[in-house]
């Protein structure tokens, strides 16, 4: 690190000795980059827009970043070469958002988009009671951070928005869990009575007390109704209770079969394939990283060989392009390994259904047995990429 700054300080003094500009703004951009490498090397769940331009005489710096630490080592290099610059950088969340920094997601399944804009294609989905990060607001939406640390945007009517005291609260309260794939919140102890809004797998409410079979619950906005105790069950009870094997993997796996593909899906209205194994694993207690090319990079690497024989059933098995010459490895499918005599995984393509890896099997996948690039264990294995929700109870 410090002989590439006296690299730098000697390339920009030859830069200022030839009046060169354009040679001292390419040389920051390359320290600008190398930051950005360094603290933000994925946009999905980093920010760092950060630009460098010369107008009149001075160097500007603009954009925006919700990394502190890259924007104070950026500030840090511009100050020991001692040049003049003109600071237009946001550190996000900034006062466009004022205090409420913070967010619940208020339906039962917010879509998260790419760009502010409704028309904008659907990144991931958080469930109801989803707990968020609100870094910035453009019009009616919001730019968010889910708890697996996914950035990008929600229109203002998916979330209640609050302040960090109303924020703790909220995750101090008792809770209840839904475990069905689909139903329904009612505005009384009945199933004939209104209905407040749907409720979908894994959806959270706070709770606030019983009535007759039903849980009497609050919305994040202070919206009130009832679900039915067969339906739903005490969040802490029954993360304590959670026993995640390799049994209850492949249960919460086949209890999802026929759902429909979605891209950019993660709930039971429609799935991507690491949407599946997403939800998959958060209802055996586990947060993992949203897309496949994330979740390949975490766990521990099985199956070297490439011949599943090493595999264990709720194993995570990667499909795409393999890395060649001048090109990278690309991962654009996943599934999980059921473990049986047939060689079968379950995965989300068209719908979620099952596969084989064996060729005598009915249900033989030829073109994912051919693009496939190995496996992951996340089962037993700590992670800084995996967040256990029991683990974080106790804390």
């Amino acid at each position: 690190m410090k002989l590439f700054k006296n690299l730098l300080l000697l390339f920009v003094f030859i830069c200022l000795s030839c009046n060169n500009n354009s040679l001292l703004v390419t040389g920051l951009k390359g320290v600008n980059e190398s930051i950005k490498k360094e603290y933000a090397p994925d946009k999905r769940v980093a920010i760092y827009d950060i630009e460098l331009d010369y107008y009149d005489n001075k160097i500007v710096v603009s954009g925006e970043t919700d990394s502190k630490i890259g924007y104070q080592k950026l500030l840090d290099s511009l100050k020991s070469l001692d040049i003049d610059f003109i600071n237009k950088i946001r550190i996000l969340p900034d006062t466009v958002i004022g205090n409420d920094k913070f967010a619940i997601a208020n339906n039962s399944v917010i879509n998260i988009r790419s760009a502010p804009e409704h028309s904008a294609e659907l990144g991931t989905q958080g469930l109801l009671g989803m707990p968020l990060k609100v870094l910035d607001k453009k019009g009616d939406f919001y730019r968010i951070q889910t708890p697996d640390k996914y950035i990008s945007w929600v229109d203002k009517g998916g979330i209640h928005r609050m302040n960090k005291g109303e924020f703790d609260i909220w995750n101090n309260r008792k809770k209840v869990i839904f475990t069905k794939n689909f139903g329904y919140v009612y505005a009384d102890t009945s199933e004939n009575s209104e209905i407040i809004s749907d409720i979908t797998l894994g959806g959270i409410l706070k709770f606030t007390g019983i009535s007759n079979n039903f849980f009497e619950v609050e919305y994040p906005d202070k919206r009130t109704g009832f679900i039915k105790r067969e339906e739903a069950v005490n969040y802490e009870s029954w993360l304590i209770n959670l026993v995640a094997s390799q049994e209850n993997i492949e249960k919460s796996a086949k209890s999802m079969i026929g759902f429909p593909y979605l891209w950019g899906g993660t709930s039971s209205k429609g799935m991507d394939c690491s949407g599946f194994t997403k939800m998959v694993y958060l209802m055996n207690g586990f947060v993992i990283p949203r897309d496949a090319s994330q979740q390949i990079n975490a766990g521990k690497i099985v199956d070297n060989k490439l011949d599943f024989a090493d595999l264990q059933k709720g194993d995570l098995l990667f499909f795409g392009t393999k890395a060649a010459e001048n090109k990278k490895q690309k991962v654009v499918h996943v599934g999980i390994w059921l473990g049986n005599e047939k060689m079968e995984f379950i995965h989300s393509s068209g719908n979620i259904h099952i596969s084989s890896m064996d060729e005598t099997q009915p249900n033989f996948d030829e073109m994912n047995k051919n693009r496939y690039l190995g496996s992951r264990r996340y089962l037993g294995i700590k992670d800084k990429n995996i967040i256990d929700l029991k683990a974080k109870l106790k804390l």
